[in-house]
């Protein structure tokens, strides 16, 4: 009991997550944009108390520079606004040549005179880009007598400070990255479990039974009235598809054994298996090209198991009634390819996206696992590829597998 609800716990989690990816998709969404909020409200209070410095500092150099008694200049630059220790400064005369400056490396490193003010000029046209310059009005006796502009520009931190939120975005989504793929490790390692446990426990159960039919079976066929009947003949075919199940289930989670195989003759004992125990109604039609002779690298029972599996599940897309067609065909750089077509209902394009996926069932009975199971024997055990080639709602699906030869 215990062990079916968390069976179907898992199920549960598997269906729903997508819903859960969502989910977390919004509060990474929500995070980041409160983050970036947040960001921006620092950097505009930062940037306002820089301007605020930068016109603090200019009226009182202008203040300072009207007094009569001007000899203390220099001093109050120094004191005043060289004291900024991080926004970079440029004091220029009306003509734009650089009287004084701050807080810009590229200048100090500079070897000559030339140099430096031609460096100094560049930093006053992206600094006029970034901030309007803040005027100081030069002044004797009450008459103008010149001016003098101060230059700026954001100083390091806020620069940083800006381009933080691409920083913050590009960490988030890195996390995010690293969530998903280790969510998606951690479910696939915990749905191999799942099945691998489920596999060896069907297999254990079926044994005791198994082994009595077989007994039957060698009981009846000592009966020379009833061991050449048909009846018994099928029966022991059913016995050994069986014992074929149980075996399959029980290696579940071993490293499977490939061999170089006649895929169309697999193909034929599968269906002629089947025929005879599907409705009627459903014709099968098998084709190879350019010959019958195409081998490809399979594990006899767990091939078998696919092509029951989606040949069954045609069978019930179709309602019991219409046809398969199989096509087995040679491919480039050494690949045999397999189209499974039916007749059936068809299905969306949501549909195919999630036809794979653990749980996911259009029947009103099943636990969604069995195409789950055929992708895992073809891409996991085999190294081939399986996928939706084409359906149509309404007429009809057809799959494709490729497998190495």
């Amino acid at each position: 009991m215990a062990s079916k609800l968390y069976e179907t716990t898992q199920l549960d989690l598997y269906r729903n997550r997508s819903k859960f990816k969502w989910v977390v998709l919004a509060i990474s969404i929500v995070i980041s944009i409160g983050s970036i909020y947040y960001t921006n409200v620092l950097v505009e209070q930062i940037k306002s108390r820089e301007e605020k410095l930068i016109a603090l500092y200019a009226n009182t150099l202008e203040y300072f520079a009207n007094q009569e008694n001007n000899s203390d200049l220099n001093f109050i630059f120094d004191e005043i606004i060289l004291s900024n220790k991080s926004i970079p400064v440029v004091m220029a005369d009306e003509l734009g040549n650089p009287l004084e400056y701050k807080n810009i490396p590229a200048a100090d490193r500079a070897a000559t005179r030339k140099e430096r003010n031609r460096i100094l000029i560049n930093e006053i046209r992206e600094m006029e880009e970034e901030h309007e310059p803040l005027l100081v009005t030069l002044r004797r006796d009450g008459s103008i007598t010149g001016y003098q502009f101060i230059y700026y520009k954001n100083s390091l931190l806020l620069t940083q400070l800006k381009y933080y939120p691409l920083t913050q975005l590009f960490v988030i989504g890195i996390f995010g990255m690293i969530a998903f793929l280790v969510f998606n490790y951690s479910k696939a390692a915990e749905q191999n479990k799942v099945w691998v446990g489920l596999a060896k426990e069907t297999a254990h159960q079926l044994g005791t039974p198994l082994s009595s039919l077989m007994a039957w079976v060698e009981y009846l066929k000592s009966d020379e009235k009833l061991k050449d009947m048909d009846m018994i003949v099928e029966l022991e075919k059913d016995v050994e598809r069986l014992n074929m199940i149980t075996s399959r289930f029980s290696n579940i989670g071993s490293e499977p054994i490939l061999e170089s195989t006649n895929v169309y003759n697999l193909i034929e004992e599968t269906l002629n298996y089947l025929k005879r125990r599907i409705s009627t109604r459903v014709e099968f039609t098998l084709v190879c090209f350019p010959n019958r002779e195409l081998e490809a690298n399979i594990n006899k029972p767990l091939f078998e198991w696919v092509i029951e599996n989606l040949c069954k599940n045609a069978v019930d897309a179709m309602g019991g009634e219409g046809k398969i067609h199989i096509k087995v065909l040679k491919a480039n750089e050494g690949h045999v390819i397999i189209d499974i077509a039916d007749t059936g209902k068809g299905m969306t394009k949501a549909g195919i996206q999630k036809i794979f996926q653990p749980g996911y069932t259009t029947k009103k009975r099943g636990w969604g696992l069995g195409l789950t199971l055929v992708k895992r024997i073809i891409e996991n055990y085999h190294k081939g590829k399986i996928f939706v080639k084409r359906s149509d709602v309404n007429r009809g699906t057809t799959f494709r597998i490729s497998l190495k030869s």
